[in-house]
């Protein structure tokens, strides 16, 4: 197995604390958000584990030679959604966990053993607006996805920790490729590939605690963090 952490934002909705820094090395706890993420893995025996970057992209190389890193650049992290960076990655993409690297891991809820399915870690969450909220069967295998609305209710939605299987990683990563080929892909996620691809794969929710996993996409979600955190 091995890891994917996605680190190449730019993370403007965190200024001013992302002018010099990128937002996956913000320090929460003593620690930045990539490192606590790097140390998940490692403790679970991920080795090999891809740091991609770009904005600011030079900072990582002092993680990188720490942990001996992959670190793969993606010059057009200002152009295109995160659909490029993952092109760039694709080789990778086969028994894989893929992890946001702006998210704060409260608890290492990754398996040591490799899962026998594809898998997107979930968390309820009660603030849903604007997240991808999770559709499942009895046997929790995902077909597809909600956009949550203001005023729903608590939700699995997806967190931003995924892993993947060396046949639906491949998958992905050529209908990630097609559509770059394409040349119209500005506005696409990698994950609305990896939706839209759902019938073909064989993709379940684990659920995790709600406390498990924070996003900080904004100063909102870091003052409400640290609020939780009690810091």
């Amino acid at each position: 197995m091995r890891a994917i952490l996605m680190a190449a934002g730019m993370g403007t909705r965190l200024r001013p604390l992302t002018e010099n820094t990128p937002k996956s090395l913000i320090e929460v706890n003593g620690m930045s958000l990539l490192e606590r993420q790097i140390i998940n893995l490692k403790e679970i025996g991920i080795d090999e584990i891809i740091v991609l970057t770009g904005y600011l992209h030079e900072k990582f190389d002092e993680i990188v030679k720490k942990y001996d890193l992959i670190k793969v650049i993606n010059d057009k992290y200002n152009v295109y959604n995160n659909i490029y960076t993952m092109y760039l990655v694709r080789q990778y993409l086969k028994d894989t966990f893929v992890i946001d690297a702006d998210n704060y891991i409260t608890r290492n809820f990754l398996p040591k053993s490799k899962p026998n399915t594809s898998i997107y870690y979930s968390a309820c969450k009660e603030n849903i607006e604007g997240e991808w909220i999770l559709k499942y069967d009895d046997n929790d295998r995902i077909f597809g996805v909600d956009i949550g609305k203001k005023g729903d209710n608590p939700s699995y939605i997806m967190s931003g920790a995924s892993f993947w299987t060396e046949k639906d990683g491949e998958l992905i990563a050529r209908k990630v490729e097609g559509a770059i080929n394409k040349g119209d892909f500005r506005d696409l996620y990698w994950d609305s590939i990896a939706v839209d691809n759902l019938e073909h794969m064989e993709v379940h929710i684990e659920k995790i605690q709600s406390n498990d996993i924070f996003e900080i996409d904004s100063l909102q979600d870091l003052a409400y963090l640290k609020n939780e955190l009690k810091l």
